[in-house]
Order: C-alpha cells, then sequence, then structure tokens
C-alpha cells in the first residue's frame, strides 16, 4: 500500500534530539536522595504528562530478564510501593530473586531516575486498604484476570467479567486471595538530566555500606 505525504519512514539513526532544558550541580543536591526524587516527580506531575507514576520494573530470577511497567502507589523513607497479581510472572521471579530495578522515564523532563532495591511484599492489612480506594471496576477486574496466565481469547475475560460483576452485584469486593503489593527499599539511586551534545548529568546515590543507618548515602557524578 503506498505510503501517504503525512507518513514518518524516518531511519531511527536519524532521529535526533538536544537535551537543554535543565542541569544538575552536585553542590544543589540534598544528602538524602528521597528528598531529590520527590522534587523531581512533584515536577513530573507538574509537567502534566501521561502516567507520570509509571515506572519499568526490571526483575531477574534466571537467564533471562524481563521488564514490564507498573504504578507507584506509595513511597516514603521506607521504599516505593507498588501493586500487582501475586501470581503473575513479576511476582514469580520476585520470589526467586528479590533484587529488582526500577526506572521512571519522565521523558518530557529531559530525564530518568532509575532506582535498584530489594522487593518484599506488603501486608495483607496494607494491600486491603488500598483495594478499598480503587474504582470497582479495578476491583472487579482483579478477580478476573489471571495475570500473565496463557488464556483462550478476550470474550472468555469478558464473560468472566460478566461472571464476577453479578457475584459482586451489591455490597463490598473483598480483597483477591492473588493480590497484594510489593515494597521497594532502595540501595542506589540514580538521577540522569540530559544536556547539550550529549554531556548528561548523572548523579549516583549509593547507600553507605559502613554505616547502620538507612538515610546515610554516598553520592558519585557519573561520566554520561
Amino acid at each position: 500500500m503506498p505510503s501517504s505525504p503525512a507518513d514518518k519512514t524516518t531511519d531511527p539513526a536519524d532521529l535526533r534530539r538536544s537535551y537543554s532544558l535543565a542541569g544538575l550541580r552536585r553542590r544543589d543536591l540534598p544528602s538524602d536522595p528521597l528528598e531529590l526524587f520527590q522534587r523531581w516527580f512533584n515536577e513530573a506531575l507538574n509537567a502534566d504528562m501521561l502516567e507520570p507514576n509509571a515506572m519499568v520494573l526490571s526483575c531477574c530470577a534466571g537467564d533471562q530478564p524481563s521488564s514490564r511497567t507498573v504504578l507507584l502507589k506509595a513511597f516514603d523513607a521506607r521504599g516505593l510501593v507498588f501493586f500487582t497479581n501475586t501470581r503473575s510472572r513479576k511476582a514469580r521471579e520476585i520470589a526467586a530473586n528479590a533484587r529488582v530495578s526500577l526506572l521512571f522515564p519522565w521523558y518530557a523532563l529531559e530525564r530518568q531516575l532509575s532506582i535498584e532495591g530489594t522487593a518484599t511484599p506488603i501486608s495483607a492489612a496494607d494491600a486491603f486498604a488500598y483495594f478499598r480506594s480503587r474504582p470497582r471496576g479495578s476491583q472487579i477486574g482483579a478477580w478476573v484476570s489471571q495475570q500473565s496466565r496463557v488464556i483462550s481469547s478476550r470474550a472468555l475475560l469478558e464473560a468472566q467479567w460478566q461472571a464476577m460483576q453479578e457475584r459482586f452485584r451489591q455490597g463490598d469486593i473483598p480483597l483477591p486471595p492473588a493480590w497484594g503489593g510489593y515494597r521497594v527499599e532502595p540501595t542506589r539511586f540514580e538521577f540522569w538530566q540530559g544536556r547539550p551534545n550529549r554531556l548528561h548529568d548523572r548523579f549516583c546515590y549509593r547507600r553507605a555500606p559502613e554505616s547502620d543507618q538507612p538515610t546515610e548515602w554516598n553520592l558519585e557524578r557519573l561520566a554520561p
């Protein structure tokens, strides 16, 4: 089929963009990376970008790493929290190897933030408290989907949706037995800010190994 004048067939190798929105200077960085994370997250919210709390979760339980996007739903000094089906591929991989990485791709701000740490399940009570705050349709959806399992068709999902709607037609919807949350306790933050000529600013916070205080971090600038 011939292409229209509006079609773009540019070679990806020809795509170029110079980053110049902002920069990072060591003297301006706080000692606690969570403070800088809060600042960047607020700026992502204020930039009105799509899903500013979207983060790429990467796991590796064997020879093959895997990645997917999840949504950040809470964070504090203890770590960053997301929710999922606890029988999904990601949950099985975390059970085998709790070391994970997170990536916030804030392209509109010419930024990315990567975080490494250990994922542990949150309590059922905390999971239920968040589950109750979800829209009713999302609550029903958590009962319908056996996440990561092979299914025969979309029609099967829709039939199960109708069945669950009828099952939970009245009253509160209980927490599904295979649904919960994970908290990633960070051991490393890397803040990346795009700069002209590909001389980007990269700063890495690593938890101080000689300290038993979770709030003590070593800060280093990395070459771009």
